[in-house]
């Protein structure tokens, strides 16, 4: 690091990636109809941050989470009968490490300039509106400011002082009882992919909680795995418990099991914005969430480790949100 607020060279910047191949590639197809398709798969793109490399070519670090992202874009561009490939890639020539390090910095520094701007420009009377969709718009573009980019220090201060201008407050609801599962799943082995991360910590930590005390979790590579006797899958392909629609699986979850509580819906938010970067939330808890749990998955491969110290994330996070502590009340 170079000084205090986090800058780093383009050298650094690489460095931080997989040397034997550092990018990741989304290469698609999009039918001519439905005409939605393509709006809705340049935006969710855009939210990726994920940059174009030709017309129907896109780039992204390569990283455990950019891969998920990309992975469920993927699936989604297939469904509504389009064409997608992954592709693990480093570039030999045409295009330089370097370049793509200062094209991802220059699109995140846009954002943030933009920000930066908009804060500026507040007034105290009739802001506070605004101040919340900046901060969430912060939020979001912190989360795709893969390489650091210089731009996001004055952004954020731009936007402090225009919290301290406007001083908008909002407050949180009391919180009140879960409601008792539905479904009988008790001792099973829930099935997962291996890898897991942002959307499949959280879902294990709700699953052991508050639906099946007794859950035993097994993690395959095989993403068609099939479930065997005694088997519940989530957050797999065709799983019993996965993505419906705009949900992540543990938003699935929650309506599946009939689990209301309002400290579990705001978990269920944060683990939505991380996962699917659509900003539906813009919980301001979501970044530091965001990169506690990249440190955790950047520590370990072992994805019951993972599992226990996300487990240990999520509880404190349950906590200050007003559930129980582990084991009151449960």
């Amino acid at each position: 690091m170079n000084d205090s607020v986090g800058r780093i060279d383009v050298a650094e910047a690489v460095s931080l990636v997989p040397a034997a191949s550092p990018w990741l590639l989304l290469i698609h197809h999009l039918p001519p109809k439905p005409d939605y398709l393509r709006v809705k798969v340049r935006r969710r793109l855009e939210r990726l941050g994920a940059l174009p490399v030709k017309s129907s070519v896109y780039v992204l670090p390569h990283r455990l989470d950019t891969l998920e992202d990309f992975q469920w874009l993927a699936r989604e561009i297939v469904a509504e009968g389009g064409e997608a490939s992954l592709c693990a890639a480093s570039f030999l020539s045409g295009i330089s490490d370097d370049g793509l390090v200062a094209s991802f910095r220059a699109a995140r520094a846009s954002d943030y300039a933009e920000i930066a701007g908009a804060a500026g420009a507040l007034e105290r009377d009739g802001a506070d509106a605004v101040l919340v969709r900046l901060a969430r718009r912060l939020t979001a573009v912190a989360g795709i400011d893969y390489f650091e980019s210089p731009a996001r220090y004055p952004a954020e201060q731009a936007l402090k002082a225009a919290e301290e201008r406007v001083r908008g407050t909002s407050a949180h609801d009391a919180p009140r009882a879960a409601n008792a599962p539905t479904e009988f799943v008790q001792g099973r082995t829930w099935i997962t992919r291996a890898g897991v991360f942002v959307d499949r910590i959280a879902s294990a930590w709700l699953i052991r909680r508050f639906i099946d005390r007794e859950a035993r979790f097994a993690f395959v590579t095989d993403a068609r795995y099939r479930a065997e006797a005694g088997e519940v899958r989530f957050d797999m392909f065709n799983a019993e418990y996965t993505h419906e629609g705009d949900r992540c699986t543990f938003e699935v979850l929650l309506a599946r099991f009939g689990l209301q509580e309002p400290a579990l819906a705001t978990l269920g938010e944060i683990v939505h914005d991380i996962d699917l970067k659509d900003e539906k939330y813009g919980r301001p808890e979501t970044a530091g969430v965001a990169a506690v749990l990249r440190g955790i998955a950047s520590m370990t491969d072992d994805d019951a480790a993972r599992l226990e110290r996300g487990g240990a994330l999520f509880d404190g996070l349950y906590a200050t949100l007003g559930g129980a502590a582990p084991g009151v009340g449960r």
